[in-house]
């Protein structure tokens, strides 16, 4: 499980019918990159994810790969390698805050 951003959606007309009407968003993972680190550090690539959740361009979310992701999908047949299973409230390392959603 990884902790990304949501960076955009992505749009695609012609697909494996499993995946019609499905959300697909752009997401760039986020990473802690030392002990007592006070942010995140974005990763230098980004993943195709199905979202059934909603979540906006921007937010933090909760992603899964392989066959966690199968088994995230609504269908067990639907070709994902990534799904969003949550949209993050609060990220805490320690006794930093490294992220609120405000909400």
């Amino acid at each position: 499980m990884l902790i990304a951003r949501v960076e955009g959606s992505v749009v695609a007309t012609k697909k494996n019918d499993k995946m019609t009407g499905r959300r697909m968003v752009l997401v760039r993972p986020f990473v802690v990159s030392e002990p007592g680190a006070q942010s995140f550090k974005p990763a230098s690539t980004t993943l195709v994810a199905y979202d059934a959740l909603g979540a906006g361009t921007g937010e933090l979310v909760l992603v899964v790969q392989g066959s966690s992701a199968r088994l995230a999908a609504p269908d067990k047949d639907t070709p994902v390698d990534a799904v969003v299973i949550g949209i993050v409230d609060s990220v805490d390392c320690g006794k930093t805050k490294l992220y609120s959603s405000g909400g």
